[in-house]
Formats: C-alpha cells, sequence, structure tokens
C-alpha cells in the first residue's frame, strides 16, 4: 500500500515538474485530438469571424490546435439557434457587449455568447 501511495506521489511530483519546466499543461505542447465532426464544427465555425482576416485566423489557429483523431468528450461544443461551436470563442468588442445585454435580458451566457457571435 505504502508503495503504491509513494508511486502516486512521485507521479505528481514528476508531472509537477514537467509542467513548471515546459511553462504550460500537456495539450499546450500537442495538438488536442477530436473527432472528424467535431473539427469540422471548429472549423466551419469560422465563418462567423465578422472579418475575411478573422475567419482566415480563427481557421488556422484551428488547424494548429487540432488534429483528426478520436471523439473529445471534453470539447465544449453547444448548439443554439440551429448554430453548433464548439471550444471557447474569441468575441469581438461589440459582441461581448451584445452577450452583456443578453444576459441581461434573460439569455443564458453560453446561448448568448453563440448568438452574439453567428448574429451579430
Amino acid at each position: 500500500m505504502m508503495k503504491r501511495i509513494f508511486a502516486a506521489t512521485l507521479l505528481l511530483v514528476v508531472m509537477a515538474a514537467g509542467f513548471l519546466v515546459t511553462g504550460g499543461t500537456a495539450q499546450a505542447a500537442s495538438r488536442i485530438s477530436v473527432s472528424r465532426a467535431q473539427y469540422r464544427i471548429l472549423f466551419h465555425q469560422c465563418r462567423y469571424a465578422n472579418t475575411k482576416k478573422l475567419r482566415n485566423q480563427c481557421r488556422l489557429a484551428v488547424s494548429r490546435r487540432y488534429r483528426i483523431g478520436r471523439w473529445n468528450p471534453y470539447l465544449d461544443c453547444r448548439t443554439y439557434s440551429g448554430i453548433t461551436v464548439c471550444g471557447k470563442l474569441k468575441l469581438s468588442r461589440a459582441e461581448r457587449r451584445c452577450v452583456t445585454l443578453s444576459v441581461r435580458a434573460g439569455l443564458t451566457r453560453r446561448r448568448a455568447e453563440v448568438e452574439c457571435y453567428a448574429f451579430a
């Protein structure tokens, strides 16, 4: 029993040291595996960015951060008003203002983020 506790403690110490040395998480060093459907959602949600430059930056960020592999149950995907998005949305100032006003009007923050990202 003590050997298992020691091994688990040692593993945690080694992992913590690795995070300190690399300055981030293990996922920061490698691309996050997502299913083909999840990747398609991530890539296609870039069409809602306000300018062509932002759309291109979004698509580049998706291709650098994610890779097609297995379905990722930890990827935060949601659908509101027929719009499906995954992950954290990069909102413009106007979109953030829209979210604030929508939440004050009674929408949930998650729904407001999706709708303001897509329609504002």
